[in-house]
C-alpha cells in the first residue's frame, strides 16, 4: 500500500515534465537557428566590408564595423539564453531524481520499522498464547476434566503453526536497491559505496578526509553517535599512527 502511495505522488509529480522539458528543447533549437543566421550575417558583413573597405569612408567604415560588433553581441546573448535553458533543464529533473532518492530511502527506513515492530509483536504473541495455554490446562485438570491430545495438536496452535511469519513476506531492502538507477556524472559521490547523496548521512570529524560524508548504512550505524566520529579508513589511519 505504501509503495503504491509513494508511486502515486511521484507519478503526479513528473506529470508535467515532459511538456516543461519539450518547451525547453523547442526554445533551445530555435535560439540554435536564430544564432545560425546572425552568424550568416556576420559573414556576409565581413565579406562586403572586405571587398570595399578601400573605397569606404572613416564614418562608414565605422558604421559598419559597428553592425558587424552588435551581429556579435546578438550571437552571445543567443548562446547566454541557451546556456540558461539548459541549466534550467538539468536543474528540473535533477531536481525530480532527488526526490525519487530521497522517497526510495524514506520508503526503505519504514519499511525495516514495520518489520521490526511485526517481529516483536510476533514474537510476544507466542509467548502469551504459551502461558494462556498452560493456565487452561491446569485449570481444566483441576476440575477434571483432562483432555486426550496434545494443546499442540489444537487447530489454534496449527493455524498459528502453518501461518507464515510477517518477516518472510517482507524482503529486507538494501542501501544499494536505493539508487539501481544510473549516476548523473556532474552529481557528486561520497561513502564508501561511491554513490550519491540519499537518506542519512554523517560527516567525518577528521578535517583531511577524503571521503568526508557516509550513508549510515554503509558504515554500519542507525542513529547518530555522541561526540566526534571518525570513518573506518581515518580510524585505522589513527591507530597506525
Amino acid at each position: 500500500m505504501a509503495t503504491a502511495i509513494y508511486l502515486e505522488h511521484y507519478l503526479d509529480s513528473i506529470e508535467n515534465l515532459p511538456c516543461e522539458l519539450q518547451r525547453n528543447f523547442t526554445l533551445m533549437r530555435d535560439l540554435d537557428n536564430r544564432t545560425e543566421e546572425k552568424k550568416n550575417e556576420i559573414d556576409k558583413l565581413a565579406e562586403e566590408y572586405i571587398a570595399n573597405v578601400k573605397n569606404l569612408a572613416s564614418e562608414q567604415r565605422v558604421e559598419h564595423l559597428q553592425k558587424i560588433q552588435n551581429a556579435y553581441s546578438k550571437c552571445k546573448e543567443f548562446s547566454d539564453d541557451k546556456v540558461q535553458l539548459a541549466m534550467q533543464t538539468y536543474e528540473m529533473v535533477d531536481k525530480h531524481i532527488r526526490r525519487l532518492d530521497a522517497d526510495l530511502a524514506r520508503f526503505e527506513n519504514e519499511l525495516k520499522e514495520k518489520l521490526e515492530v511485526s517481529s516483536f509483536e510476533s514474537t510476544e504473541g507466542r509467548g502469551l498464547k504459551k502461558g494462556d495455554s498452560r493456565g487452561l490446562r491446569e485449570k481444566r485438570a483441576s476440575r477434571g476434566r483432562g483432555r486426550k491430545g496434545s494443546d499442540e495438536d489444537s487447530p489454534r496452535k496449527k493455524k498459528m503453526k502453518n501461518s507464515p511469519d510477517l518477516s518472510d513476506t517482507l524482503l529486507p531492502m538494501q542501501p544499494s536497491d536505493v539508487l539501481d538507477m544510473p549516476v548523473d556524472p556532474n552529481e557528486p559521490t561520497y561513502c564508501l559505496c561511491h554513490q550519491v547523496s540519499y537518506g542519512e548521512m554523517i560527516g567525518c570529524d577528521n578535517p583531511d578526509c577524503p571521503i568526508e560524508w557516509f550513508h549510515f548504512a554503509c558504515v554500519d550505524l542507525a542513529t547518530k553517535p555522541k561526540g566526534k566520529w571518525f570513518c573506518p579508513r581515518c580510524t585505522q589511519d589513527r591507530k597506525k599512527k
